[in-house]
């Protein structure tokens, strides 16, 4: 009897194995595309910095000029100085708003859009993940000295202040590409989650739990091989705010003692979380397990 459960077990965790097999392949394929996209993402990080500093050089320039200004015209009568003041600030207010007309042109087709209005612009932030087109949030900027925020439906739980503080005064355009990044970085992580419970509910025990911003993530979840179901607990973190994959999954056996076999398990389910979107993490588990029932 003893010799045919260690035999059902063995063949149990065989087929467990094949099931994970096909997953760890399918993650190292989905983690060379991220090392690419982090690639990018740093490429596209460095590139914002020396915009950055661009700006920021032009900002002084822009400044310097004003100086000068004020100091040719205090030479002259008492109200040339205030004048001049005025003069400074006009121009420095002029090459704001034409900065914002550039940056209408060039975002046009990156999911940022805009229009001037008497005081100012009005953008329009558009979301999406993997081709998929989800919310829009607007952005009503006062453009004056300094730059003010004047209306905006950007979630409380996203840092706009922060972010608004870093960057709105010197870099408008890293202020809205940053902005942005966090808006389609939770607008991904919410979709996953969505879709995980839309459709792979199968896979779930108990519900989903999700906060607003949805960067933790706790679910229980079973994978079935022939007549024996696995267990699992999941937690996902995600660490950056501007990212829609964990920065940390930790995966636990929920049921009896932990085989060397089902530590390997749990460390490959967390490899996967961390580098593949989350739905289809779990369209994997599902597609080996068909492919096991069709060969069995």
């Amino acid at each position: 009897m003893e010799e045919a459960t260690a035999y059902l077990r063995d063949g149990v965790l065989s087929h467990l194995e094949k099931l994970e097999a096909h997953a760890r392949k399918l993650a190292l394929k989905q983690e060379e595309t991220q090392r690419q996209q982090e690639n990018l993402v740093r490429l596209r990080a460095r590139v914002q910095e020396l915009r950055l500093q661009r700006d920021e050089l032009q900002t002084k320039v822009n400044l310097q000029q004003v100086a000068l200004i004020r100091q040719e015209r205090t030479t002259g009568s008492n109200v040339e100085p205030v004048q001049a003041v005025e003069t400074g600030g006009q121009a420095l207010l002029k090459w704001k708003v034409e900065n914002v007309k550039a940056m209408l042109q060039a975002f046009h087709l990156t999911g940022l859009s805009g229009k001037l209005t008497k005081q100012g612009v009005c953008f329009c932030i558009s979301t999406a993940y993997e081709g998929t087109y989800l919310d829009s949030y607007y952005l009503d900027l006062l453009i004056q000295q300094p730059v003010q925020i004047r209306h905006h439906s950007v979630p409380i739980f996203i840092p706009l202040e922060q972010i608004a503080k870093k960057y709105l005064q010197t870099n408008i355009k890293c202020f809205l590409a940053m902005l942005s990044d966090h808006l389609n970085a939770y607008a991904g992580r919410k979709y996953q989650a969505d879709q995980l419970q839309d459709h792979y509910s199968a896979f779930l025990k108990g519900t989903l739990q999700r906060n607003s911003l949805h960067n933790v993530l706790f679910f229980n979840y079973d994978v079935e091989t022939e007549s024996k179901t696995f267990p699992f607990r999941a937690k996902l973190v995600y660490g950056d705010l501007t990212r829609s994959l964990p920065t940390e999954a930790t995966i636990t056996y929920k049921a009896g003692d932990v085989s060397d076999s089902l530590v390997e398990k749990t460390a490959a389910h967390s490899n996967l979380f961390r580098h593949t979107a989350l739905h289809k993490a779990f369209d994997s588990f599902k597609r080996a397990a068909e492919n096991l029932d069709q060969t069995a």
